[in-house]
């Protein structure tokens, strides 16, 4: 990743974290437009949207964040809430399992695996 999209990529997570929404989409839009298979890119679009009520959007980009790098603990549990918040239950309980599968003491998923029994 080229030294202006990981600072892109910092500039949007810093925005993101301070609740500046339209301007962290831009620069994830940026990340994404220099380096269209940057997961990361995805990950943080997909939240991004799934924080200002793009929930179809949110999915799809979590759903190709997942696609890139299949073993993202981090990003498997943000679909899987992402899901869990949707209502489509069964989705993210396949989620919690598969991140189970990879991390079998991962706290978030066993948390919230408590819910789907």
């Amino acid at each position: 990743m080229s030294s202006a999209t990981n600072y892109s990529l910092e500039r949007g997570i810093t925005f993101k974290v301070e609740g500046r929404y339209e301007e962290a989409t831009s620069e994830f839009q940026q990340v994404l437009n220099d380096n269209p298979g940057s997961c990361d890119g995805h990950h943080q679009l997909g939240l991004v949207y799934g924080f200002t009520g793009l929930f179809d959007e949110s999915l799809e980009e979590l759903k190709v964040a997942v696609s890139l790098d299949v073993n993202r603990i981090d990003i498997r549990n943000d679909l899987a809430l992402t899901y869990s918040m949707l209502g489509y239950f069964d989705e993210a309980k396949a989620e919690f399992q598969e991140v189970l599968r990879l991390d079998p003491a991962n706290q978030k998923a066993l948390e919230n695996m408590q819910y789907f029994d």
